[in-house]
């Protein structure tokens, strides 16, 4: 685990974020973004459930897309000052886990790295 610290609040964007599980079908809608450089596509799993994910998690099989990994895109509210605990990356994003065990997605642009002492 990277330790981090929160140098801007982040409010989680999404109540009911898209959850993906490995080799789910999923549907493309053609709208993408930049974030910071990395591509994310908007998209829409089985449950019904939409949101962005990173472009390299689908992966298209006899012209349908699938997940190649299991994804959240469930994000942590975290303010100025706090520590958090970072797991992943991907596309910009963290995977971090605050003090009370709560885990979600933090911008990395709002996170600093604490040097292990």
């Amino acid at each position: 685990m990277v330790r981090h610290q929160v140098i801007a609040d982040w409010d989680a964007t999404y109540d009911d974020p898209i959850l993906l599980n490995k080799g789910e079908e999923l549907w493309l809608t053609g709208k993408s973004a930049d974030w910071d450089g990395y591509v994310w596509v908007w998209a829409k799993n089985e449950a019904g459930q939409e949101g962005w994910i990173p472009d390299n998690l689908a992966k298209d099989v006899d012209g349908k897309t699938f997940a190649n990994t299991e994804f959240s895109a469930l994000e942590l509210t975290c303010r100025q000052g706090e520590a958090l605990h970072g797991t992943a990356e991907i596309h910009g994003w963290v995977l971090c886990k605050n003090s009370v065990g709560s885990v979600g997605w933090v911008p990395a642009k709002n996170l600093a790295r604490i040097a292990n002492t």
